[in-house]
């Protein structure tokens, strides 16, 4: 049971962090803030799930992946019954940060499959486990659409509470400790430094729309990240047990597959996000189709589906042809979609098309992602280098988010006295992500090839080698 729990933690993971989009519009008037105020309720998301999944993977690999992902799944759903027993918007955002803490289940998930499961069962097993973003995605839209629609909005987080508290006690009961770890001191310094370092940046970038580019506080956040992580990494390479190891991170083998995830996830966001706002834009535009947002979940439904779908196939294709092609196979195929979606995004079935065809490529950059990564870091550091991979495929989705927000905001037109995007933009949008996935194509491709002796995933006896030497240096 352990590979079913672990994914379904996984889908979980990312439905807490997708329902709360349908309410967005309905929030300032629930709570009585501004429509600034309710904005945190995501970006508060955004920024403690990329502190907390590099540093939650380091945790768990020196003190138990288990304990850490009971940790992270214990977080979500104390944020998810906080959110559903108030409606006070400083608590509602301090309550969305708890549920950042979840983005760390991936890579614990991840490192947890590595040493557990037997070799011919790795491959797919991390598959379908990178899948989940993606899948929880798709389903989670609809989901709280249809409950938004019908019901009262705490409904919602009633539902995502007892899904999660579900999602615990299930890895509670079928996931076991993994015997392998990396023992040692955790690097307090390198953590908060980090944390610093990715709140300047990313409040920089989530906010830069709203704020001004180069408004002082935009341009003092980016400063202060450059020098904090400047600042940051010396103290890392100094470190005796750093919280990243920036000379493995460094390495080709493990460089350019952080690059590639950055890529990716810039170029797999830009689908989601103008989709949704493509399909419900006003008839009157020409080329809106002035759909609900119960029809736009169901529209990104096909998506989710295939993901799960196709996991088993980009597995296969990694242990025949090598991680490495499959993630460049993946963001090619990203870039094809795009291409659909250039041709034509004013009738539904070739928008569903599109956005379908994007998915299947993110399927297999994204399970290729974990195994380029396995295969290049030690066992003890699997969940922590897995952590910083998610933490760059974040980092490619606060970028994209705010690329697509600068494009359609500067390719307006009146329709009704309201300024909506144009076609244009929304097409140059798309341009743009499949050039950004052509890119990731490239740097796939760069990857050094690995040796012979690492032509699979690593056996069962290399992660109890690791292990036993681990107990004698210990």
């Amino acid at each position: 049971m352990t590979v079913p729990v672990l994914a379904f933690g996984g889908i979980l993971m990312a439905v807490t962090q997708t329902v709360v989009v349908p309410l967005l519009p309905d929030l300032p008037r629930l709570t009585g803030s501004s429509a600034a105020a309710v904005s945190w309720m995501v970006t508060a998301t955004l920024l403690s799930g990329a502190v907390l999944t590099p540093v939650l993977g380091r945790a768990g690999d020196m003190y138990g992946k288990r304990r850490v992902l009971l940790i992270a799944l214990a977080l979500m759903t104390l944020g998810s019954l906080v959110c559903a027993l108030t409606s006070e918007i400083a608590i509602l955002i301090a309550a969305r940060a708890l549920q950042g803490a979840a983005a760390a289940v991936i890579p614990l998930s991840i490192s947890i499959l590595r040493d557990e499961l037997p070799p011919e069962r790795t491959g797919s097993a991390v598959a379908m486990m990178s899948s989940t973003l993606g899948i929880g995605a798709a389903l989670g839209l609809p989901l709280a659409a249809l409950i938004v629609q019908y019901a009262n909005w705490h409904v919602m987080f009633w539902v995502t509470t007892a899904l999660s508290a579900t999602g615990l006690a299930l890895a509670r009961w079928a996931v076991r400790e993994s015997p392998v770890r990396e023992p040692g001191r955790f690097d307090t310094l390198g953590a908060l430094g980090l944390a610093a370092g990715l709140v300047c940046l990313l409040l920089g970038v989530s906010q830069g729309g709203q704020w001004g580019w180069t408004s002082p506080r935009i341009l003092g956040l980016f400063a202060a990240c450059a020098v904090v992580l400047t600042l940051w990494s010396i103290q890392q390479r100094r470190a005796e047990r750093p919280l990243v190891d920036l000379k493995l991170a460094t390495r080709p083998r493990v460089a350019l597959p952080h690059v590639t995830a950055l890529l990716t996830g810039f170029s797999f966001y830009a689908n989601t996000l103008v989709t949704a706002q493509l399909v419900q834009a006003p008839v009157a535009t020409g080329y809106g189709l002035g759909l609900s947002i119960v029809a736009t979940g169901l529209c990104l439904l096909p998506s989710g589906v295939t993901m799960l779908l196709l996991s088993p196939v980009s597995a296969r294709i990694s242990t025949s042809r090598g991680p490495r092609v499959t993630l460049a196979i993946g963001a090619a195929i990203i870039a094809c979609g795009y291409v659909v979606r250039i041709a034509d995004s004013r009738d539904l079935w070739v928008i569903i098309l599109g956005a379908t065809v994007v998915s299947i490529g993110t399927t297999f950059a994204y399970s290729a992602l974990p195994t380029l990564i396995i295969r290049a870091v030690p066992a003890g550091q699997t969940a922590s280098a897995n952590g910083v991979n998610v933490l760059m495929r974040t980092v490619g989705q606060a970028v994209c988010s705010a690329a697509v927000a600068a494009v359609l905001v500067h390719h307006t037109s009146l329709v009704g006295g309201v300024s909506i995007p144009t076609l244009h933009g929304y097409l140059l949008a798309f341009a743009i992500a499949g050039t950004v996935a052509l890119v990731a194509c490239a740097a796939a491709l760069a990857i050094p090839a690995e040796p012979a002796s690492r032509d699979a995933v690593p056996t069962r006896d290399r992660t109890e080698a690791t292990h036993d030497k681990a107990l004698e240096g210990a």
